[in-house]
């Protein structure tokens, strides 16, 4: 068994320099500017101190901010919190950082934040943990990741139409929305607006146009985690129709239907997931970027997917593994691996 004290010393080298690149090398921190921190009782504290080591080291001026777990993510955590004095820090602040395990995101005080401080670059790895993050900062490089993710976004943004299907069933088709981006997340939040963890490209399609059936066969987070049997999910016009599987299927069906609100039974992005670090461990920012999977969020749209953005009490994200992609008819990922040349190229610059 492991003692507090072993625990406590766990990937401590690792971690030292997970954190420097993550303040120095994607957030490039000057010296002088304020970082947020935030977290939450579930998050791991020795993660939290090895960044805000990181950004004193670097010349900052971290404040780190702990709080009691919300019960959900987004607008669940406004009133369970001390919002207001959290916002007052978000309003002053250069840089905040979330690893809360209920996420700010798309909350009231994120999004009051991110409207009253033009100047803040937000980043958000919520409920990560330090061998998370030591995987998927220290060991990939995140400029070859950068250069993977943003052409993938590339070609997925001149597409009109496209499909995704996997071997358990899942066959949904789409048609891309021509004024709402395609977002590579790069990791990189040396810029001000809202950033998540490299390894990601999203984007939320036309509502209309989704339909098909949906094959969550890895997680559904943070909700309910790892999942034991798949979930299948009907849309029809972007709507869901029913969802079946097993008990964790049924429970969310009916925990999103129980905000009884439209924008929850709608999808408010999807994402390809690419990090060469990544593996399922019920941590939401590192289920959703398994290489080769998907993910669907319901709930809140942000603006930065669809503008003006589309607000709803919670969110949520399911994943599918190993998905097969075709962009206007030509395949680019066959059951999760690219096939597109120059995605071949640069996977292998990955290792993949």
């Amino acid at each position: 068994m492991v003692s507090n004290m072993d625990y406590g010393y766990l990937y401590k080298f690792e971690l030292t320099k997970a954190a420097d690149i993550l303040i120095r090398e994607t957030c490039k921190l000057k010296e002088g500017e304020t970082i947020l921190i935030t977290a939450d009782t579930e998050s791991d504290k020795n993660l939290v101190d090895a960044v805000a080591g990181a950004a004193f080291a670097a010349g900052g001026k971290p404040m780190v901010v702990w709080t009691a777990t919300p019960l959900g993510p987004g607008k669940m955590v406004d009133d369970f919190l001390p919002s207001d004095a959290i916002l007052g820090a978000a309003l002053k602040a250069d840089a905040w950082v979330e690893f809360n395990r209920q996420y700010f995101l798309y909350s009231d005080t994120y999004q009051a934040a991110m409207d009253g401080n033009p100047k803040l670059r937000f980043l958000g790895l919520p409920g990560t943990t330090s061998e998370v993050f030591v995987r998927l900062y220290a060991r990939v490089n995140q400029t070859d990741l950068a250069e993977f993710v943003t052409y993938l976004a590339d070609i997925t943004r001149e597409a009109k139409h496209v499909r995704m299907t996997t071997e358990l069933g899942q066959d949904i088709e789409f048609d891309n929305h021509p004024g709402w981006p395609v977002r590579a997340e790069t990791g990189f939040w040396d810029k001000p607006g809202t950033m998540m963890l490299s390894g990601q490209i999203c984007w939320t399609p036309s509502w209309e146009s989704i339909n098909g059936v949906l094959v969550f066969d890895a997680s559904i987070v943070p909700q309910f985690g790892p999942l034991h049997e798949p979930c299948k999910v009907y849309l029809e016009k972007g709507v869901i129709q029913k969802v079946e599987g097993g008990i964790q299927a049924h429970d969310w069906f009916k925990w999103l239907k129980s905000f009884n609100h439209p924008q929850m039974l709608r999808p408010a992005h999807l994402c390809y997931g690419f990090h060469p670090g990544a593996k399922i461990s019920g941590q939401n920012g590192e289920d959703e970027r398994v290489w080769g999977c998907t993910e669907w969020g319901f709930g809140s749209a942000g603006a930065y997917y669809a503008p003006p953005g589309y607000p709803a009490p919670s969110h949520t994200d399911g994943i599918v593994l190993n998905t097969t992609t075709y962009l206007d008819g030509r395949m680019i990922i066959d059951r999760g691996t690219p096939v597109e040349p120059k995605l071949v190229e640069l996977a292998k610059k990955l290792g993949k």
